[in-house]
């Protein structure tokens, strides 16, 4: 594979999709990148998030991880003691075979993983399973919920989506060296394809803040352009290409503190993590209000209005953590909640009645 990682990675950096994140004199996201994003179906921001708080959140994550479950079916930490998270009403540690694919060819989230990676051998003495994802992952880590609520993003998120956009889901994908397991091509979207008002936004989208550089082999890997599309065959694009090595496939090459922004609809996918850097990947997204509200989708019954706000409560939230923690910053005005905005402080109260189990409302197109 390592012409096709070459070429993948010469790929990448011939886009014109990176770059530092703009806005302009207006207060509009900077013309040229919503050109980029919608012609590509993802984004590079550079050097977004400060070194600084790189580090907060890669301490809090390396603690979280020794506080956390030794398997799926565990309930203590590798030193035997509770583990984090037990007793939440949803686990947030999700476990794979390491450098195996859990979900390729499989029925999971209705079937949008048509394909199965190719298995990459691993060695006598590796572990049965690895840490793959942590959902919910703002209940546990502070430095993160700051993360949701910074303003710069926040504008992204209201240039793409409209000012009164809804959340998504939030979690940090791992990606041991030399372990981590693959996530088989996909499109995020599983509710709209049929809609005659399908179009390149529909499914929302994902930011993606990266804790360590990635490399071709650890990088999540997109097919520009294929969020403009529809839905797509994926059986018969590997079957083009020959293999899982998609043709035009390109990864998403990461500074720590960029901040990618993909495209829920775009065919994107990560292969087993062969190379000796680790990857860790804070992921929260959102969408336009239009795409949830009255449309079924993760949950059984159709998402309403008073649902949506319960939801979006945690990003005030974030708001006021990242306020708490940066004073001079001037904070997001969030439009869905702003009336009650002053009641949606983080402390002691709102931890348990608002941010813990959030996951559970976690809203899912």
């Amino acid at each position: 594979m390592s012409d096709f990682f070459e070429s993948g990675a010469k790929g990448a950096l011939a886009l014109g999709n990176r770059g530092p994140l703009r806005f302009e004199p207006n207060g509009d996201l900077a013309a040229d990148i919503l050109d980029a994003y919608w012609r590509c179906g993802f984004y590079v921001f550079e050097g977004v998030i400060t070194d600084d708080e790189i580090d907060e959140i890669k301490t809090e994550l390396f603690e979280l991880l020794d506080r956390a479950p030794t398997g799926r079916d565990a309930d203590t930490d590798r030193h035997g003691r509770p583990a984090v998270g037990v007793g939440l009403e949803r686990p947030c540690f999700r476990f794979a075979q390491p450098l195996g694919d859990p979900f390729g060819g499989s029925q999971a989230n209705r079937g949008r993983y048509q394909i199965e990676m190719n298995p990459v051998e691993v060695s006598a003495d590796a572990p049965s399973e690895v840490l793959l994802h942590i959902t919910g992952v703002m209940q546990l880590m502070d430095s993160v919920l700051r993360l949701y609520g910074h303003p710069q993003l926040l504008r992204v998120a209201a240039a793409i989506n409209g000012p009164d956009f809804t959340p998504f889901t939030s979690g940090v994908w791992i990606k041991e060296p030399g372990l981590g397991a693959a996530v088989a091509w996909h499109q995020d979207g599983t509710t709209h394809w049929d809609s005659p008002e399908l179009d390149p936004g529909t499914h929302g989208f994902n930011f993606m803040s990266n804790l360590f550089s990635t490399n071709p082999r650890s990088a999540l890997w997109v097919v520009p352009g294929t969020h403009a599309g529809g839905r797509v065959d994926l059986v018969a694009m590997a079957e083009e290409s020959g293999s899982d090595q998609l043709k035009g496939a390109v990864p998403m090459l990461c500074q720590p503190g960029d901040v990618a922004i993909c495209n829920r609809q775009v065919v994107h996918g990560s292969f087993p993590n062969t190379s000796d850097t680790m990857r860790a990947t804070v992921n929260f997204g959102f969408h336009r209000r239009a795409s949830v509200l009255g449309h079924v989708g993760w949950d059984k019954e159709p998402y309403t209005a008073e649902r949506i706000i319960a939801r979006s409560r945690v990003v005030q939230l974030g708001i006021d953590a990242r306020r708490q923690r940066f004073p001079d910053e001037t904070s997001y005005v969030y439009q869905p909640v702003a009336e009650e905005a002053a009641t949606l402080q983080l402390n002691e109260a709102t931890r348990e009645s608002i941010l813990k189990n959030y996951n559970v409302l976690d809203i899912g197109i």
